[in-house]
């Protein structure tokens, strides 16, 4: 069968699995990436994780400061592409590139959609606490993630996942139903279907502050956030007018009739503390300006004990 040529757009480690597997069974005839950032302490430029990949492929890369530049957008047509793939590239395509393409653009999207448009859905299906997620492949539009779906794939979140594990899992989902739908499509099996107008929510772009917690809050939603704001921003309070990360927490069904932010109970296994429905038990937490530490070593050397309030 008939390799497809593929222009494949993407940035972050999360692409790489999708651009491994087309790299195998198709023709990549260009990578579109971001441009080198600064990075490290010497903020020398640095390519991004599919840049650096392409490069180890000794594959054609194209990473314009602008996606709208004339001189790229007559590059991209030249190539003359069955197919446009686009993972988590980081840019919206204008329509001068989206008809580029003989079988258009398709994304492929970490979300079960209409759910999740937008830039971070893995974070917020995690802090609103779904039980599942997954892969969308969908046709591209000048809409944000509006496009017909060709293809989904599911998957669990389960209760111990972040963002970290389960970008991981859906990378490589992300991968198989690609493939998946490539395969269809030359198969003349793949059909779309236009995305329902119900259920639809998006996934904006993650704030720093949208980490923040206090102990005025139930344990299960600071848990979430714990889990979905690694790697970044973190979830975090204050302690002691220190900003205080939390890498690591559980909630704790546990009634209690105690001011939110009193500490409960101080073990090895951390600092549990009432929050206002239940408990949470921080793990591992990072002060500002320290290294990070297990919850009982912050503890011990601030020395707290049972009956403090969290302050």
């Amino acid at each position: 069968m008939k390799k497809y040529r593929i222009i494949f757009m993407g940035s972050p480690e999360f692409a790489i699995p999708s651009l491994e597997g087309l790299y195998e069974k198709e023709e990549i005839i260009a990578v579109v990436t971001q441009p080198d950032k600064p990075k490290g302490r010497g903020l020398k430029p640095a390519p991004c994780p599919v840049k650096a990949w392409a490069l180890s492929k000794n594959l054609r890369i194209l990473d314009p400061p602008k996606i709208k530049n004339l001189e790229f957008i007559n590059t991209l047509k030249s190539l003359k592409p069955d197919l446009i793939v686009v993972c988590a590239y980081g840019k919206i395509l204008p329509k001068e590139i989206l008809e580029i393409p003989k079988f258009g653009c398709w994304n492929i999207h970490a979300s079960l959609l209409p759910k999740y448009r937008g830039a971070s859905p893995i974070n917020w299906a995690i802090l609103e606490g779904e039980k599942e997620t997954g892969i969308t492949i969908m046709i591209m539009e000048e809409g944000l993630d509006t496009g017909p779906i060709l293809l989904q794939k599911k998957i669990t979140i389960s209760k111990k996942d972040t963002a970290i594990t389960l970008a991981q899992k859906l990378s490589f989902l992300g991968k198989e139903a690609i493939l998946e739908a490539i395969d269809l499509h030359k198969k003349g099996l793949l059909k779309s279907t236009p995305q329902p107008e119900d259920g639809i929510s998006y996934a904006p772009i993650i704030k720093k502050e949208d980490g923040f917690f206090t102990f005025e809050e139930p344990a299960d939603l600071i848990e979430r956030k714990v889990r979905a704001f690694l790697p970044w921003p973190v979830a975090h309070t204050y302690f002691k007018n220190k900003l205080l990360k939390v890498f690591s927490a559980e909630a704790v069904d546990l009634t209690h009739n105690k001011i939110p932010g009193t500490i409960l109970e101080i073990n090895k296994e951390g600092i549990l503390v009432a929050t206002s429905k239940n408990a949470i038990l921080l793990k591992v937490v990072q002060l500002e300006g320290k290294k990070k530490m297990s919850a009982y070593e912050f503890a011990c050397g601030k020395r707290l004990k049972k009956g403090d309030l969290f302050e």
